[in-house]
């Protein structure tokens, strides 16, 4: 009973503290943004006139970061793929480079759902429990006190690129080599802005965009330095269009808000994830707000570090539920544009 307890404060501890640096970066001063973060009108409205390339607009996933909660993405994928909804293009942010990327990269739906449904990928992304990570922490220190300086985090991250990479056909690790445009994004250290990884060894690519602050270590790519890009861009519709993109679907897997009781707060960190879904939700909307659809699957209570396999089957079910349901949307609109018939 007392390790439960242990894990689950624990696990708080550290969706707050990943909470709190997205906090400080939403209200931190922007005014040095470069023509890479500067949201423009033009960018972030809804392409309600949109412009045919090779025949028909193209059509553009964003998909969101969450964590575990991306096996959500999976199921909408399973949908589109079984309806016949065109992918021309994905951006990811976090989980959702990770499934985006691999997806494009040739990795078969059905092995991806079984990574999830089995946490194969999450046991990969946390190589052990939270919980050990933090008891450790103290002795990890021990290596600075002799003068050995790496980069902030619990953990490197290695492991997981390279599970990445052995997913992927070899001749796809490359992401220019990949059949249609794909961009991982991420947070520079350095110059403070967000980047879209578009070309390079992709499972470096996918280690950067998830590098969560404090969980995982940064990535260093030609003289920069990465970490997760949902820090300011945890849905990125604006990316899905600077990719190409005529025509968007964004993938929200954040927790929904809903109102709950007083004594839900008389709970052992009960606040701090709060405020967590708080935040999300407070970043995320305003992004969502550009794209053409919005996809929200349910994925209230599947924690962000989940190493569950019932929470990996729960959100696949939670994203093929929510596809299904904006079918009937996606298919008008589409076929509006010319890209699809109202008889398929």
């Amino acid at each position: 009973m007392f390790g439960k307890k242990l894990s689950s404060t624990l696990s708080v501890l550290g969706a707050l503290a990943i909470g709190l640096g997205c906090t400080q970066a939403a209200f931190a001063d922007d005014t040095s943004a470069s023509t890479v973060t500067t949201t423009t009108t033009e960018t972030t409205t809804r392409s309600s006139g949109v412009v045919a390339h090779g025949g028909r607009p193209r059509i553009g996933l964003a998909l969101g970061g969450g964590g575990a909660r991306g096996a959500a993405h999976i199921g909408v994928l399973k949908v589109f793929k079984e309806e016949g909804i065109p992918v021309d293009m994905i951006a990811g942010t976090s989980i959702g480079s990770i499934v985006g990327g691999l997806y494009l990269a040739g990795v078969p739906l059905e092995q991806l759902e079984d990574d999830f449904s089995n946490a194969r990928l999450m046991k990969n992304f946390m190589t052990v429990p939270l919980t050990v990570r933090f008891l450790v922490a103290p002795v990890m220190v021990l290596p600075r006190l002799v003068g050995h300086r790496a980069y902030d985090g619990l953990y490197k991250g290695v492991k997981f690129r390279n599970f990445c990479n052995n997913l992927v056909p070899t001749g796809k690790r490359n992401i220019e080599n990949l059949d249609k445009p794909f961009a991982a994004i991420s947070l520079s250290l350095i110059d403070g802005e967000e980047h879209m990884l578009t070309k390079g060894d992709i499972g470096t690519a996918l280690q950067a965009s998830s590098a969560v602050p404090g969980l995982r270590k940064p990535v260093e790519i030609d003289n920069n330095l990465f970490v997760d890009g949902g820090v300011l861009a945890n849905v990125p519709v604006e990316y899905t269009r600077k990719l190409g993109a005529d025509f968007v679907i964004a993938v929200d897997i954040d927790e929904r808000v809903n109102p709950v009781e007083l004594k839900e707060f008389k709970k052992a960190g009960s606040v701090a994830r709060r405020m967590l879904k708080l935040e999300l939700n407070g970043l995320d909307r305003p992004m969502c707000k550009g794209a053409d659809i919005v996809i929200h699957p349910d994925t209230d209570g599947i924690s962000l570090v989940s190493r569950s396999k019932a929470d990996g089957v729960r959100g696949i079910k939670a994203g093929e539920d929510a596809a299904r349901k904006a079918l009937p949307e996606i298919k008008a609109k589409l076929a509006s544009l010319g890209v699809l018939s109202l008889n398929k």
